[in-house]
């Protein structure tokens, strides 16, 4: 196994209807590329028969591996399994709805053989995505984008060929809230993209729901940017400045005008005002030091319930 050329991570969840149309394109596509591959699919926890399909794949082709999660740990964290069970000089990372062509992998190897560690797969059109799903999308990307310090490609998702040393980069950062498009282009590296058009799903239902893209964006932030907590400290600052003049204004307008301040109505929308910011303040410090408990743990990422790889994963990357 180490003297792979190309390994293909597959996480799966409840992707049973997909994965004999994937596996029979992945398979003709890496095979005219090279002989020497593995094709490894995570299985994230499936309640369907996906992880009776995977073995039955497996068992026809000596080349197909899997790793079976004891449950749904979430996507970015069953690729990152991937990644630490994967061995070969590249690795692609790919969805298992079809939504990605399995056949773009030929221009993502060609790029790579060109001398870049890192060929992402850029999204021309999206299709079968509802337009709030894209809007939202495309707002966040370009809000991280602006919050970071480093360059995060746009219109790109996990889809996309790195090289073996960024595998090895990315399974050294110990982190648990993972969000690997962005862990990946931390790193910084020999970076290049093709561009391509999404297709609809398939079959079944993306298991992707708006709370956990939300999750998965609160993540981004709060994992590569303290701008957050700057503007919440400016902003108390701000409010407090602003509150002192209104005092002094006060009890300048009381004693020298003989004009006291009255109403019920300000008096209500400044303390509401106010709340709703200590609250604001409190929800974002609170992200922060959610994700330093969660480190501390130190628990596993994931735990495996069964593999056909033989290796342990310490001597695999």
């Amino acid at each position: 196994m180490q003297d792979n050329e190309i390994s293909i991570i597959i996480p799966v969840y409840n992707e049973s209807e997909n994965l004999d149309a994937l596996y029979e394109r992945l398979h003709k596509t890496v095979h005219s590329l090279t002989d020497r591959y593995q094709i490894l699919f995570i299985n994230d926890g499936s309640t369907d028969d996906s992880m009776s399909k995977i073995q039955s794949i497996s068992e026809r082709d000596s080349n197909v591996f899997y790793v079976n999660l004891s449950r749904n740990f979430g996507h970015q964290i069953a690729v990152s399994a991937g990644l630490e069970y994967c061995s070969a000089q590249c690795t692609v990372i790919i969805d298992a709805d079809l939504q990605d062509p399995p056949e773009l992998i030929t221009e993502l190897f060609a790029k790579y053989k060109e001398g870049f560690d890192v060929v992402y797969a850029k999204r021309n059109k999206r299709e079968g995505e509802s337009f709030l799903k894209k809007l939202t999308a495309k707002w966040y990307y370009r809000l991280l984008k602006n919050l970071v310090s480093f360059e995060i490609p746009l219109d790109a998702g996990d889809y996309r060929l790195v090289s073996k040393k960024v595998v090895s980069a990315i399974n050294s950062m110990p982190e648990q809230n993972k969000f690997l498009r962005a862990q990946i282009a931390w790193l910084g590296f020999k970076q290049s993209y093709v561009l391509y058009n999404r297709d609809s799903r398939k079959h079944g239902k993306s298991g992707y729901t708006y709370s956990k893209m939300m999750r998965l964006a609160f993540d981004g932030i709060t994992g590569f940017s303290d701008k957050p907590l700057l503007f919440v400290s400016r902003l108390g600052f701000v409010i407090s400045i602003f509150s002192f003049l209104l005092i002094v204004y006060a009890i300048f307008a009381h004693f020298a005008l003989e004009q006291t301040i009255t109403g019920w109505t300000s008096l209500i929308i400044s303390a509401a005002f106010i709340g709703g910011i200590q609250l604001l303040s409190v929800g974002v410090i609170g992200e922060y030091i959610s994700r330093i408990n969660v480190n501390v743990k130190d628990r596993p990422l994931y735990i495996v319930d069964a593999t056909n790889i033989n290796c342990s994963k310490e001597n695999i990357v």
